[in-house]
């Protein structure tokens, strides 16, 4: 079996692939405090819990927005499957050519995102990745990793609006009975959740002007449900899109 790894800012999300079929996933708070050893009882431990014994695993697959912990997961998956993990990065072989001015400014989280969206939904494609951060990624007909953008996740904006005033306060990201908002709460609640929204239809749509009108969208991450109650912007929701690209990644490298 195959583990794959998306290590992020908030979270990190694993899941569990045999002959290229995902069978389980997890998905962990990321805390940069936590050692190798820790580490590694933890990701046997979440195996057992799905009823995996941790040496079926054969592979390891990682991509890492946290540089720090690379080298932790890296120590932790040696420890606990007695392999080597495959960290994406530059010169890893994903079969997708990157137009980025600096391919090494590309996170591999979003060429992972970018190898599944290609493969399971051929391009022009969209895929907007809602985590800390929310990320717009194109990619182009010939399956090109053309560029994106990033805008703060809609969890970030709560929490600096929380912080950086005197009298704002915490709400639940849930939507509000109208747009317009009755009371503070409700005003937060539509502009947090209802504006990002608009944001992400806006460009979404400003992508598909530049792609092609038939460029599809396809959402991902942790917020990403969330969003797509109330847009109809997107052809599909996929929350395993960048564990299936990492496996996909694995597979031409292996």
């Amino acid at each position: 079996m195959l583990l794959a790894l998306d290590i992020g800012n908030t979270n990190v999300t694993l899941g569990a692939f045999r002959n290229g079929d995902l069978r389980a996933t997890w998905r962990i708070s990321t805390d940069a405090h936590k050692m190798p050893d820790e580490y590694s009882i933890l990701l046997r431990s979440l195996l057992s819990l799905k009823g995996i014994a941790p040496e079926e695993i054969q592979d390891v697959v990682l991509c890492s927005v946290v540089p720090p912990l690379t080298t932790v997961f890296q120590a932790a998956a040696q420890d606990a499957f007695n392999t080597a993990p495959l960290v994406v990065g530059t010169g890893t072989r994903t079969g997708v050519r990157i137009r980025y001015d600096n391919p090494r400014d590309v996170g591999a989280d979003r060429i992972a995102d970018s190898v599944a969206a290609y493969r399971l939904y051929g391009g022009p494609t969209v895929v907007v990745d809602f985590g800390t951060a929310t990320v717009f990624d194109a990619i182009n007909a010939e399956g090109e990793y053309l560029g994106g953008a990033i805008a703060p996740g809609i969890g970030v904006a709560a929490e600096a609006l929380y912080h950086g005033t005197a009298q704002l306060r915490r709400v639940e990201l849930a939507p509000p009975n109208s747009a317009v908002g009755k009371n503070t709460v409700e005003a937060l609640q539509s502009g947090l959740l209802f504006g990002h929204v608009e944001m992400v239809q806006g460009m979404v749509r400003r992508f598909q002007q530049e792609l092609g009108g038939d460029a599809k969208a396809i959402a991902t991450g942790g917020d990403a449900s969330l969003i797509a109650r109330f847009t109809p912007v997107f052809y599909a929701v996929n929350l395993d899109l960048t564990l299936i690209g990492l496996s996909l990644i694995h597979q031409a490298n292996t």
